[in-house]
């Protein structure tokens, strides 16, 4: 295999991955069609009011609101879906129609306070005592203190893979071998980042398990929360393995430029 293959292949494996890590950087920091179909986790709920409803018997009024344009952790209501980015979460009355809220760097995975927050008063008090506390689901401490530290990992494999993709490009044997370099760093990154997220999706799903009980405690169901895994962490792993093949090429290609420089 020729040392121009190598490093062609190599670059373009590495421009994939930073090119997936910037369509999962503009997850939901806003409405539009593509950053609104982009999220690391989904949490459903249009089926929770049935829930309460179940197992308190009485009418479950003013719980939720129909109006998208209602700001966010206002108590204006609850939404139907939450969907969780890098850098802001956003909450829709339907698969379209949602707001925004604030965008912060490394915006922290706090699915159960996104939800109080929405709810008038009356409805978050009920709710932290209905919601139990026997998952990792109501931990926003937990939560989101390592969905802000994957935040940074995955920063910074994504800057590791633009680095490596402009120094692999020169034709030089130092910057093959830090093209290299930077092509580890970055999948090392990417899978700490990814990682992390992948274990907090799963564990904050278990609320998905739970079920109420009616006051006789003869039936039961499903709590009506639901936790789901979003594009953006697929797109996640999908640059991990990019940048990780890419490290292949550069590796070869240096080798070949050492090799070359030693005989001579």
């Amino acid at each position: 295999m020729r040392g121009e293959i190598c490093v062609g292949f190599g670059s373009l494996l590495s421009f994939v991955a930073v090119l997936l890590m910037i369509f999962v950087h503009v997850g939901q920091i806003n409405t539009s069609n593509v950053p609104r179909n982009i999220f690391m986790a989904k949490v459903n709920v249009s089926a929770y009011g049935d829930a309460v409803h179940f197992a308190i018997i009485d009418p479950v009024y003013n719980l939720y609101t129909d109006n998208a344009s209602a700001p966010l952790e206002q108590a204006a209501g609850l939404r139907q879906l939450y969907k969780f980015g890098l850098y802001s979460h956003c909450a829709y009355v339907n698969d379209t129609a949602g707001r925004c809220g604030n965008e912060t760097i490394g915006e922290q995975y706090k699915p159960y306070d996104a939800l109080l927050t929405d709810m008038p008063a009356n409805w978050s008090i009920f709710s932290q005592s209905f919601i139990p506390d026997t998952t990792t689901f109501p931990n926003s401490s937990f939560l989101g203190h390592n969905s802000k530290a994957a935040y940074w990992m995955l920063l910074l494999g994504m800057l590791c893979g633009a680095a490596a993709f402009i120094t692999g490009v020169a034709k030089h044997n130092m910057t093959f071998l830090v093209s290299t370099l930077f092509a580890i760093a970055g999948s090392l990154l990417l899978l700490i980042g990814a990682s992390i997220w992948t274990v907090i999706i799963q564990r904050s799903a278990a609320i998905n398990d739970l079920v109420v009980h009616t006051a006789n405690e003869n039936q039961t169901m499903p709590l009506g929360i639901v936790v789901s895994v979003g594009p953006g962490l697929f797109l996640t792993w999908a640059a991990f393995a990019c940048l990780v093949v890419s490290v292949v090429p550069y590796m070869i290609r240096y080798d070949i430029c050492f090799v070359r420089a030693y005989i001579k």
